[in-house]
């Protein structure tokens, strides 16, 4: 079972007068929907774009796994553990929460930033937080997130025409970065998404140049 879920019908969030836009996939703070809390591990697909200067100021989390991806920009992360980096375009960042850190997120660049963040839930709570950054030049995918039995998968298509295989998994969850892409009948541009229910022997066919972000997920 596949349900599209178009870019134009998320909750359009964040603080436009300090420079923040956020396109939330699903039901998130004020943007209360019953139906739509999660799927599969998956609680939150943000895309967050963020004006130069402008940010997130230091906040807490807890029990959550948070990948992030830049599609444009740089964002500069720091963290209560003590860690601070700049996440560039095909680096794959990833905070586990745990029991609980907080950090803070900027845009300490001269161009815009735009990002997708997403969270999951962990199979199991508490522990202690932690962090990983696998750079752009190591390969982006597969990532594997443990804790919440999720595998991120970056397929990236060059020209129309190309295809690449959706995983087969009990949940799959397919989020179009840019370009455009046939999957299972259905055409999906930026920032549409597919949640496949027992996905089998789906293809991702490029319609034009595109880069698309693939959860895998066991439960």
């Amino acid at each position: 079972m596949m349900d599209v879920r178009r870019s134009g019908d998320r909750y359009r969030g964040g603080d436009p007068g300090a420079g923040i836009e956020t396109l939330h996939a699903f039901s998130f703070g004020r943007f209360y929907d019953p139906d739509n809390l999660r799927f599969g591990a998956l609680l939150a697909c943000n895309e967050e774009r963020l004006a130069p200067g402008a940010g997130f100021a230091e906040h807490p989390h807890s029990h959550t796994e948070i990948v992030t991806w830049v599609v444009e920009g740089e964002l500069t992360h720091r963290d209560s553990a003590g860690h601070a980096t700049v996440v560039r375009p095909g680096d794959v960042q990833h905070l586990s929460a745990a029991s609980g850190v907080r950090h803070e997120e900027r845009n300490d660049g001269e161009q815009p930033l735009t990002f997708v963040q997403m969270w999951l839930a962990p199979r199991e709570p508490g522990g202690e937080p932690s962090y990983d950054m696998v750079p752009a030049g190591a390969g982006p995918a597969p990532y594997a997130v443990p804790a919440a039995g999720a595998t991120l998968h970056v397929r990236r298509l060059a020209a129309a025409g190309e295809r690449a295989d959706v995983p087969d998994a009990p949940f799959a969850y397919v989020h179009v970065v840019r370009g455009r892409v046939a999957l299972g009948g259905a055409e999906l541009g930026p920032g549409d998404a597919a949640r496949v229910t027992g996905a089998r022997g789906l293809e991702l066919t490029a319609l034009a140049p595109c880069e698309v972000l693939v959860w895998e997920m066991t439960a």
